[in-house]
Parts: C-alpha cells; sequence; structure tokens
C-alpha cells in the first residue's frame, strides 16, 4: 500500500505571501536599478490606421535628458517580435499605423520623466484612412481574415435542421477584457560583454522572449538571458505581449551601453497591449420532444485586430469548447477570424474556451424558454454520456464525473426548492427580480499546439540538505512555485522550507513553454518529479551500498533517510554521498503523453484530461436601473487529487470573481477613429471586494483523484474556474425571462447595467 503524502496534498501557503503583505516581494520595479540605467518611454501617431508621411524628431531628440531615439531604422536584426512568427508585429511602425497607440519611436533618457516629456514632442504626419473597428465593419469590408477560416462539422448539418419539427436560433455578442494585472508591463536590460543582454522581464514565455530579443537584436539566442522571479499578475497578458517592450528595452541597451528599462504607464499598457477577443455568435439548433439537441449550427466571429499574434489557438479553443459539457450529436462549427485596425487581440485566461463556452449555454437557456423546461434539466439531458461520448472534433469523453458532480451540487444548494422561491418571489415583486442557474464546465487540458507540451527543471542539492529548485514555469501569483516545490520535497521527504525555488531564467532550463493552458503545474511539476528522483534513486543506491537491503527499500521520510538499520539525517546522506562522487545534481523533462492533433482533418486527442466544475448563482436585479446583485454562490469543483487546496480553492475564488467581471462589468470601448475610450482605472470597471459575493461557498469535488497519471493525480485549476460565473449571467438571464416568458432577453455580455436595462425595454415595450 503507497504510504500517504506528507507534503503535497496539504494546505500550503504561497511561497511570498508573507513577503506580498509585508510590500517585500521584489518586482521589476523594485528592484536597485544599475549605475547609469536610461528609461525608455514609446511614442505613437494619433491616427488608427493610415501610412505614415513624415515623422519629425528634431524636437525630440533636443529635449532635456534625452540620450537616443529610436526608430525602426536602428533595429539591427529583424524588426518583428510577432509569436507566430509571422512577420506583422514590428517592434516599431515599418511605415504604416496598424491601431492607435502603434510606437513609432522609443525615448531613451535619462529619467523617465524626461523620456516621457520628451515622447509627446514627435511629429508624426499620416495619411489616414477609416479604420475598420467592430465585427459588423470588418464581416462588411470584404477584407481578407487575420486566418483562414476553420470548422468542425459532423453529419448533415443543414438537412437536418430543414428537417427538425422545432429549431430555436439566436444570436449573442460576448465582449473582450482587459487583462489588468496589477503589475504592469514592464522590463530592465542589462548588457554584458561581447554583445551579451540580460533582461529582467515581467513575462510568462521567457524563452520566447529570449529568442525574439535576439532575433531583434541580430544575435544568437545563446548571448540573451531572459530571467523572471514573479510577475504581478498575467492572465494571458504576458504570454506574447511582454515581449515588445522587453525588445524596446534590449534595443535601448544595446544601442547605448547602459541597462536600460521601460515601465508602461497604466493608460499606455492598456491602449497598447491585446485584450481578451471579441465574439459574435450566431447559432441554430434542432431539439427533439425532450429539449435534447439534434443538429446544431454555430458560427463564430472573433474580432482579432490588425495582426495574427495567437489567434490562430484562441480560436481554435473556442470551437473546442463550444460543446461545453454537451453532445452535439449532428454539428457544425465554423469560425472566422477577423482583421480589424485595432490592437492585436492575445491570450487571455481561458484562450478562447471561455467565449465557446458562453455560446453554448445561451443555447441551452434558449431552449429552456422556449419549450418552458427548467435550464437545469434541458442542460442534463444534453450532458456527455454513454454512447454519446465523441466531441466534435473526435476525442471520446473519458472519466466524465460531470452527472455525479451536479448532481451533489445541486443537492447542497438546494437548487429546486430555492428555484420554487424565486417562481413565487418574482410573482409578487414587479420590480425586482430573481433569477438562479446552476450551469457545468468541461474543460480540456493541454495545449493545442502539441509541442508546447513540454517542460524541463532542474534540481540540485547541497551539502546541507538544502535543495535549490529551477523550472521553466513562471509564477504569476497562482502558486506555482509553491506547489512545484511541494512535489520535490516529497520526493525526498524533507519539509517545505528545505527546498528552495530561484527565479526562471533561460540560463538554466531552457527552450520551455509559456506558464499557460493551465498546464504549469502538471507539466513542470511532472519534469521536477523526475529530476528530484533522479537524485533520490543515486541517493537510494549509494546508502543501500553503504548500510545494506536493496535501493528499493530506502525509505526518504521525515528529512531523513532509512537504509539497513541505519537512520541518517538527509543532509547527512548528502554530504557523505558528495565525499562518495555521488552527482547531486539532475535535470528533468516531461512531455504530455497520448495527445495527438490533425488539424488539418480536425480530428484527435488534444487534451489529455478534462476538468469538470459546475456552479450555482442567484442574483436580483433591479428592472428600473439595470443594476445587479449576486446574492449566493455554490461551486463544486474538480482538481483531482489537490496538491494544495489553499492555492486550489484561492484560484477558484479568484477566476470566479474575475469571470464575473467579464460577463458583468468590464466593457471595452472603442470610438469610431478605432480609440480606446476606457483606458484607465477611471473608466474601465473591474470587480472589487465590494462585489464578491457575501455568501460564496466553494468545495473541492471528491472523486478520487486523475484517472490520467498526472503529477500525484492532480488536475489543472488555473482556467476551468472562469467559467464557473456563466451561471451569474444565466441567472440574469433567467430573471430577466420572467418578464415575458417564452421569449428569449436580448442580452449580451457584459450584462452591464445598461445591458440589463435595455434587454427589459425590449421585453416590456
Amino acid at each position: 500500500m503507497t504510504p500517504p503524502l506528507k507534503v503535497a496534498r496539504r494546505p500550503a501557503p504561497h511561497d511570498s505571501a508573507e513577503k506580498h503583505v509585508a510590500g517585500a516581494a521584489l518586482y521589476i520595479d523594485d528592484v536597485r536599478e544599475p549605475a547609469g540605467t536610461l528609461h525608455v518611454v514609446p511614442g505613437y501617431a494619433k491616427a488608427a490606421r493610415g501610412t505614415i508621411l513624415s515623422v519629425d524628431l528634431a524636437a525630440v531628440r533636443a529635449a532635456p535628458g534625452v540620450v537616443a531615439v529610436l526608430t525602426k531604422d536602428d533595429v539591427p536584426g529583424l524588426n518583428d517580435v510577432s509569436p507566430a512568427h509571422s512577420h506583422d508585429e514590428p517592434v516599431l511602425a515599418d511605415g504604416v499605423i496598424r491601431f492607435h497607440g502603434q510606437p513609432v519611436f522609443a525615448v531613451v533618457a535619462e529619467t523617465r520623466e524626461a523620456a516621457r516629456r520628451a515622447a509627446r514632442l514627435g511629429v508624426i504626419e499620416v495619411a489616414e484612412e477609416t479604420p475598420i473597428v467592430t465585427i459588423d465593419e470588418a464581416l462588411a469590408s470584404g477584407r481578407d481574415d487575420v486566418l483562414p477560416p476553420y470548422q468542425f462539422v459532423r453529419g448533415d448539418v443543414d438537412a437536418d435542421l430543414a428537417a427538425a419539427p422545432e429549431v430555436v436560433a439566436g444570436s449573442i455578442r460576448i465582449g473582450g477584457q482587459e487583462h489588468f494585472y496589477l503589475e504592469g508591463q514592464v522590463a530592465l536590460a542589462t548588457p554584458g560583454e561581447g554583445g551579451e543582454i540580460t533582461v529582467l522581464t515581467s513575462t510568462q514565455h521567457p524563452t520566447e522572449v529570449q529568442q525574439l530579443v535576439a532575433q531583434v537584436l541580430g544575435l544568437p539566442a545563446a548571448y540573451v538571458v531572459a530571467e523572471v522571479r514573479r510577475m504581478g499578475g498575467g492572465f494571458g497578458g504576458k504570454e506574447s505581449q511582454a515581449t515588445q517592450w522587453a525588445a524596446l528595452a534590449a534595443l535601448a541597451a544595446h544601442v547605448t551601453g547602459r541597462p536600460a528599462k521601460l515601465r508602461l504607464d497604466r493608460d499606455d499598457d492598456m491602449m497598447m497591449t491585446g485584450k481578451r477577443h471579441d465574439f459574435r455568435i450566431d447559432w441554430r439548433a434542432a431539439v427533439d420532444a425532450n429539449g435534447r439537441l439534434t443538429a446544431i449550427a454555430m458560427d463564430q466571429y472573433a474580432r482579432c485586430g490588425h495582426s495574427r499574434d495567437l489567434s490562430l489557438g484562441i480560436c481554435d479553443r473556442a470551437m473546442f469548447h463550444a460543446d461545453n459539457a454537451y453532445f452535439l450529436p449532428v454539428v457544425r462549427i465554423a469560425s472566422r477570424r477577423l482583421r480589424t485596425d485595432t490592437v492585436s487581440n492575445t491570450a487571455f485566461r481561458g484562450f478562447g474556451g471561455p467565449q465557446g463556452v458562453v455560446g453554448v449555454e445561451r443555447v441551452m437557456d434558449a431552449i429552456a424558454i422556449a419549450t418552458g423546461r427548467d435550464p437545469l434539466d434541458v442542460r442534463l439531458s444534453n450532458l456527455y454520456g454513454d454512447g454519446r461520448d465523441v466531441t466534435p472534433y473526435g476525442q471520446t469523453v473519458e472519466h466524465n464525473i460531470l452527472p455525479e458532480l451536479i448532481a451533489e451540487l445541486e443537492a447542497s444548494s438546494d437548487y429546486r426548492a430555492r428555484v420554487r422561491d424565486i417562481d413565487a418571489f418574482n410573482a409578487e415583486s414587479p420590480i425586482l427580480k430573481k433569477g438562479i442557474a446552476l450551469t457545468p464546465v468541461k474543460f480540456g487540458i493541454s495545449f493545442t499546439l502539441i509541442h508546447l507540451n513540454q517542460a524541463g527543471a532542474l534540481v540540485h542539492v547541497y551539502l546541507d540538505g538544502s535543495i535549490h529548485l529551477n523550472h521553466g514555469g513562471t509564477e504569476m501569483g497562482q502558486g506555482l512555485f509553491v506547489k512545484v516545490a511541494q512535489v520535490v520535497a516529497e520526493v525526498f521527504g524533507v519539509a517545505l522550507d528545505q527546498v528552495r525555488v530561484t527565479a526562471t531564467t533561460t540560463a538554466k532550463v531552457p527552450n520551455t513553454a509559456p506558464t499557460a493552458a493551465s498546464s504549469g503545474t502538471d507539466l513542470n511539476g511532472m519534469a521536477a518529479k523526475i529530476a528530484a528522483e533522479t537524485i533520490r534513486s543515486r541517493l537510494a543506491a549509494f546508502a543501500a551500498e553503504t548500510w545494506g537491503g536493496t535501493p528499493e527499500a530506502v525509505r526518504f521520510e521525515d528529512g531523513h533517510v532509512v537504509a539497513g538499520n541505519e537512520r541518517v539525517r538527509f543532509g547527512d546522506l548528502a554530504r557523505l554521498a558528495n565525499l562518495a562522487r555521488v552527482s547531486l545534481s539532475s535535470s528533468g523533462f516531461y512531455a504530455t503523453p497520448k495527445i495527438h492533433w490533425d488539424r488539418a482533418n480536425a480530428t484527435g486527442r488534444p487534451f489529455l484530461y478534462f476538468a469538470y466544475g459546475a456552479a450555482c448563482s442567484e442574483v436580483t436585479i433591479d428592472t428600473l436601473t439595470g443594476e445587479m446583485r449576486v446574492d449566493r454562490v455554490d461551486v463544486l469543483h474538480d482538481c483531482g487529487a489537490s496538491l494544495n487546496p489553499a492555492i486550489d480553492i484561492g484560484q477558484i475564488e479568484g477566476g470566479f470573481v474575475q469571470g464575473m467581471g467579464w460577463l458583468t462589468a468590464e466593457e471595452l470601448v472603442f470610438d469610431k477613429a478605432g480609440r480606446l475610450r476606457t483606458h484607465a482605472p477611471s473608466t474601465y470597471k473591474i470587480p472589487t471586494a465590494t462585489d464578491v459575493p457575501a455568501d460564496f461557498r466553494v468545495a473541492l469535488y471528491e472523486g478520487g483523484g486523475n484517472p490520467e497519471d498526472t503529477i500525484f493525480k492532480s488536475k489543472a485549476v488555473g482556467e476551468p474556474p472562469l467559467m464557473l460565473p456563466v451561471s451569474v449571467f444565466s441567472a440574469i438571464t433567467r430573471a430577466l425571462a420572467s418578464l415575458k416568458p417564452g421569449v428569449v432577453p436580448p442580452l449580451d455580455a457584459p450584462a452591464t447595467p445598461e445591458a440589463i436595462r435595455r434587454a427589459v425595454l425590449a421585453l416590456t415595450g
């Protein structure tokens, strides 16, 4: 029988929690600047689209404190930081303005204040063109999309829809979202000898920063080191978007020979960096007498912005999750990736999956409203099950625990009784209306770009028994470092505080994937475990040889090692092993097994497993003002055998509130000239502590662990919880539907007070 784990699967605080509270956790802007550090600020044109006619930077160069002014002509290598290597993301504009806020030049000055003032003095003349800003404008323009269209198809959808006795149809618009990380985009570049350069960068993808900075500077990648100790939030906004700012800082350091730092103002950060893709989803669905889908056609239109960025994977994942938890027997999911003259949209927690989930959950709500059924019953009748277990992209849904999980949450949340109470309340209340919804989540875990599913780690054991751990994952507040440290401590049988996790750096662990797709712990935890087990095997062999017994019988526990009749401190064994010339260092490498994806034929197994969850949310809306309050939330989420329940519950709570903000409050507004008007905390509303539901109940599903061979049978938790607050959006929809039974409320996301009020007026006249 396997002994119980003593460090992993236990609640442990975030490794930097005390430093965060004390203000002692160092971020890049806290690091002491090297002597002679220069400061970099980008300058941009006022236009959103057009050809650059002239650039007059004389006043910029003459401004006090200015050391250099950089343009595209100063780039010694390739003027491109496209993560897809599509050559459509210049570091500095190359003769064409593609969006409002696109950097045309960069000021390098002795102080940040001097650089900011000088950046405003540039005179850029542009032959302006009318920008295409919205999805509808892009569709009407006839211009080429950012990427070719793509689709999943099973069966003859059009024939089945034409023959169906009942067809429900609709459309929903789903807004984008600003990442609003607490720490903005920032980088500090320091030149070294022989052209070498080290970049402290706030990025989720150090390898990409290393590779693209080297490309911009015309250097081999081995000359560039990218290092990340921690980020003050990322949420996908630092997966590809951090590279441009690291490249500009590195370019300034390369040109001047002095350290250079770039930190964007919040307004510039919001204007110059990408957001979550906004979508329009049109759909037609055939249903049988029991409210079960028999055929569905869904058209997803995504506003990608001016360049490709990560839109291929994001839009594909929106398609992968257009089924959410439901079997779609005859289906066509079609996707258009639209080009607009706006900042290129990018990764955001869920990576397109949340948009796909919102689309199909609107379908479920619409079927319920049109047929007079309870929405939960419609959802239950459409769940994946025996004989109904193959996704539109050909992957069999294995180990589906949703029926049991939903049944447990339905009982614990007292859903049925509350539905009766809410119906009674609405019948008596003319102004305030309540709604409730219980919605599931099925989220695939793995990068759909298969080669990204790999990770490396480096472990050293020192003579005193302390352990140095480094891996390719980045810490952005999500608790990755402490989880991987728990894994290593468990392998060696030592206390967690004996493991020291050091800054992620390309100089120690090369060629790693971004920390994204909820895979940070799955990948890096396994790589670290492999490295630690290699060292433990050497130590076990040495201990058995020294004190007798077999290596398999050697036990590592409670900071000691037991071999034969001897029990020694782990540090003493390390010292003795070193004297015997046993290596106490090892790298580890892990590649996710089983997964494969044939994109050309739209079939395969892109995900190693699915993470599941469900949430029941109750809301109250004011039909006169459109104001909304979340009264109660019950969450039951599947983390497999949780590596750290405290961290995982925190991720679930945070993901829920962030997703709730996206669906109810956070609204991006561009004007007709292509300028982002919601470019500051004063004009863009994110959830605050007062928006957290007062009655917020979160529990982890006890399901026996992940059936797949993941790190200690855990499941990923970063992204799936963001889709749980779809229950809030569906509850608002149900509250509105009580105003006019049988009619689907015309509610788009985000369900702001204005949007709710518009829906009320549409229903009541």
